[in-house]
Formats: structure tokens, sequence, C-alpha cells
């Protein structure tokens, strides 16, 4: 990210000869079983995988092995836009050709939405709150802020929240690609994902997993924890406007970033950084820079704003978790990452929006956007651990 090295490029997983679009950025040399064991490995769709991986990531990084014996203060909040789409397709094709007797009994849990949530609670017997969220693009910033919801309310101590998707299948590709939301920046893609770049023209599909450790501080702090950042914040509304365009002016998407404000409790001017939506879309990318100055008002032009969607495309549900992600360790590693490929800023985008270098800078707060299908919103307002 920091290098604005993008990950699309020409789709290896199957022949997209027949379509208008033939890139995306896909998980490269992805081994689930370095983690995850065999077994349980071939009853999961690649989402779940995803999920699994990035968790097992997670815990090893936060320094935390799980009681075996089951811990209902540990919860699972992780949640997915599409989920097991292939399987559904493999199952219908199936059954089409062979009848009922032709379907695995994996089926239904390989294609079910919060079989990656329960498999990771499964794994690391945490029977505390579970959730599986599903609010499209929104998915991995609402899993997160609902798990830190649950943490305040002290429904939990250790919460692992975020999001997955693994929907780079050919009837996804097609799916948005009938609706025209896609880059067709084929013959060079690792320059189609170009967030507010006057010459986007559409997003590229990603595909993976983030996933964060969220802990109550003073759980962080009797184990000495490396506590990365901490989640002060947290807003979800609708634009109640349209089923994919954004409301008029970015006008619901403006309302959650204040409502993630009033959540945290800090005015617009102590923000350091947004990692934004940025998708790369004509309509998303004007839209948001018009919320983000409605929301912040003169600070909008002094704010540093990116889209780390130039280097992972656009992960869907698992957009959230991963933003997420890089906000955190932007504000733990006081670097912000650059928009990658945006050579020639359109007029309507015309805020500091760290174009190709990434920046050394003072951070405190930051916050990242994610705004999805149906008009759900969500921001995380997260902040420099001080001790």
């Amino acid at each position: 990210m920091l290098a604005a090295r993008s990950g699309t490029a020409t789709v290896s997983r199957f022949d997209t000869s027949s379509m208008p679009v033939h890139i995306a950025a896909e998980v490269k040399g992805f081994d689930a079983e370095k983690r995850i064991d065999k077994k349980v490995s071939r009853r999961l769709d690649l989402f779940a995988r995803y999920a699994m991986y990035a968790a097992d990531e997670a815990l090893e990084n936060a320094g935390i092995v799980p009681d075996l014996e089951g811990d209902p203060r540990f919860g699972v909040y992780v949640g997915t836009g599409i989920g097991g789409l292939q399987e559904i397709v493999n199952g219908s094709r199936l059954f089409d050709q062979q009848g009922w007797k032709g379907l695995s009994p994996f089926f239904i849990p390989r294609a079910l939405t919060n079989l990656a949530a329960g498999q990771i609670a499964i794994r690391y017997r945490a029977q505390g709150p579970a959730l599986c969220v599903t609010t499209a693009c929104a998915t991995g910033n609402h899993a997160i802020g609902e798990a830190w919801r649950a943490i305040v309310a002290d429904e939990a101590d250790v919460i692992l929240a975020g999001g997955c998707e693994a929907a780079v299948t050919p009837v996804g590709l097609a799916g948005f690609m009938v609706m025209r939301a896609l880059s067709k920046r084929n013959d060079d893609p690792a320059t189609a994902s170009r967030p507010f770049d006057l010459h986007r023209d559409g997003f590229v599909m990603g595909e993976g997993a983030g996933i964060l450790v969220l802990e109550e501080l003073e759980h962080a702090r009797a184990r000495g924890a490396n506590v990365l950042a901490e989640l002060i914040g947290y807003g979800l509304n609708n634009d109640a406007w349209h089923d994919t365009a954004p409301s008029p002016g970015g006008a619901g998407a403006a309302r959650c970033m204040q409502i993630a404000l009033r959540s945290a409790k800090i005015a617009p001017d102590a923000v350091d950084y947004i990692n934004a939506h940025g998708t790369s879309t004509p309509q998303n990318d004007s839209s948001e820079t018009a919320a983000l100055k409605t929301a912040f008002g003169d600070h909008a032009r002094k704010v540093m704003v990116s889209s780390t969607k130039g280097v992972t495309g656009h992960l869907l549900g698992a957009a959230g978790g991963v933003e997420a992600v890089a906000t955190v360790l932007a504000l733990h590693q006081q670097k912000v990452p650059p928009t990658a490929n945006l050579v020639t800023p359109d007029p309507d985008c015309d805020l500091d929006y760290v174009p190709l270098v990434a920046r050394d800078a003072k951070l405190r707060t930051a916050i990242s956007n994610s705004f999805g299908f149906g008009g759900v919103n969500a921001t995380l307002v997260f902040r420099t651990f001080e001790g």
C-alpha cells in the first residue's frame, strides 16, 4: 500500500475471454492449509477460508492464545457481502445435471454467509457474542462498529471483527459488469483502479479478508498487549434514496461521518487522515468528495484523504476490514498510504487525496469510510494509543 503497488492483473482463475472485463485483484499464492486444518478447509467456501486465515493472523499478531475450554467473553463479528457465491453456482449446476443426489452435504454450510464467523468461533471456542453482518460494501465497518458497541456494553472482552469476500467468480464478475460498474482497462490492469482520477472508469473487483482484534482496554493492559490504536467512535445510517446510487451531494455519507464524530466526541478539525471509500467509480468519488466537504467544512481542504482501493481493488464485504487495518497501521506507523494511480485529478475531486506517494505525517485521529448498495453507510473513528 505504501508503495502504491497495485495487485490488479488479468484474472487467472477462470476464462474471461468472452467478457468485456478481464481483470481483478485476486489473492495470489493463497494456501489455506498453512493455518487451517485440511479437513476443515475442504468444508469451507473460499470466503470463509480467507476469514479463518486472517483471524488466525490477527490473534497471532495480538499475542492472544484462546482458551480452548471455551470463553464466554470472546466473540466473533465477521461478515461478508455475498458469501458462497461460487458454491451456489456449482450446486445449482450439479442439481440440474444429477438431481438432489448430486449435491454435497457441505453445500449449505459452504454457502451460508455466517459460516465464516461460525467456523472461527468453533475453532477458538469463542462462546461470546456472535454476529454475521451483511450490508454490501459497508459490511466490514458495520461488523467492527457493532463489535465495539458490544465491548462498550460489557458483553465481551475480546471480539474478532471484520469482513471477508471471495466473489471474483464468473457470475460475480459478470454481475457487476452488466451493471457497468467495472473498469475495462484490460490492457493496463495495474492502473485500472484509479480513485478520484479524471479518467477513472469503474472499480476493480478484489477479494480477501481483513480482521481486527478488538479488546477492552483494561483487559488488554492486564495482559501487556501491544495496542496498535484505539477505536473511539462509530456511525451508521442509510441514504434511503436508491438501491445502488448515493444520495444527492453525498448527504447520507456526510450525516454518517457527523454521527461518527459525535460518537467519538471530537470536532471535525481533530481528524488528521481519512481512509476514503473511494471506489474509482465516477459517481462514488465525486459524491464522497461532496460529503467530506459537508461533514468537515473548511477542514476538508486541510485533512489528508486517500483511497487504498487503488492498490487492493474493491473487496466488497471485506473492504471495511482491510481498510480498517490500513487506517490502524497509518496511525501506528505515522504514514499515510497514497491513492495509487491518481495522475489527473478530477476537478470535482479537489481535496488532498495524497496522490501516488506515501506521506510521513503526525497523525492522532483517523476515520475510515465504507458505503454500500442499499444506501448503507458506516464510519469508524480511530485514535493513536497513548497508554
